[in-house]
């Protein structure tokens, strides 16, 4: 083989090299998570532990305006106070998680925020389902787990905790928070009840039936009042 071919060679092999090593990287960057979280105690039991939530911008024409939050097993939404949030986002708690949401943040602006748990479960590593929304409608879903040794498209931000620390024990049912009494756990009006809605009215102590006693009872004293004046004028006569 002349200098030149063999010179030809070996550019070719750079070029198809540099392809690979380019495919590679874009394969890792597209499996790589897009929503984070963090904790400041990672270890199984703790208490008290502040959790950290990166969810990065991947929009070029909209900023955020809401988290979806899914809990694992072993925290509940009382668990859950929120710690710090963009300015003017709530959180929301919900049956398995919570909604964290408010003004929108700028186009390219990470949504990061924090929280804290009581206590975390007995457990490896927790997952995070986390779906994002848009100003602009548009919706990112990280709620997919690894199986096997598929990395998912979209993984659910997930967190690695250590061994719980010598004697730590899970969280006794009795002692989480709640509620000391039937009235303190009944929700605010306005939760339970649409606007325009009467059924709370209703409950007034006027049940129809009592309503209806008190129509006939009004009717026979009327009538017999009216049985009085006739039978007096007839007597009269």
């Amino acid at each position: 083989m002349s200098t030149y071919h063999y010179a030809c060679a070996v550019r070719r092999v750079a070029v198809v090299g540099a392809a690979v090593v380019t495919l590679a990287l874009t394969a890792a960057g597209t499996a790589s998570a897009h929503a984070e979280v963090e904790a400041d105690k990672p270890q199984a039991l703790a208490e008290n532990v502040t959790l950290t939530f990166v969810s990065e911008a991947e929009s070029d024409a909209a900023g955020f305006t809401r988290l979806r939050v899914v809990l694992p097993e072993g925290i509940t939404p009382t668990d859950v106070t929120l710690a710090e949030a963009p300015e003017g986002w709530k959180l929301k708690p919900g049956a398995d998680g919570y909604t964290l949401g408010g003004p929108a943040l700028d186009t390219g602006v990470d949504a990061e925020h924090k929280i804290k748990v009581r206590r975390l479960p007995d457990a490896a590593e927790l997952a995070f389902k986390t779906v994002e929304t848009y100003s602009d409608g548009e919706v990112s879903r990280w709620i997919e787990l690894p199986e096997g040794d598929t990395e998912p498209a979209q993984p659910a931000p997930v967190l690695k905790l250590k061994a719980a620390a010598p004697g730590a024990k899970p969280t006794d049912p009795s002692d989480s928070p709640g509620p000391a009494s039937p009235e303190a756990s009944a929700p605010a009006p306005s939760e339970v009840s649409p606007a325009g809605d009467t059924t709370a009215a209703e409950d007034d102590g006027s049940s129809p039936g009592l309503v209806a006693g008190g129509v006939l009872g009004a009717l026979l004293v009327v009538g017999g009042g009216a049985w009085w004046l006739v039978k007096r004028r007839t007597g009269t006569s």
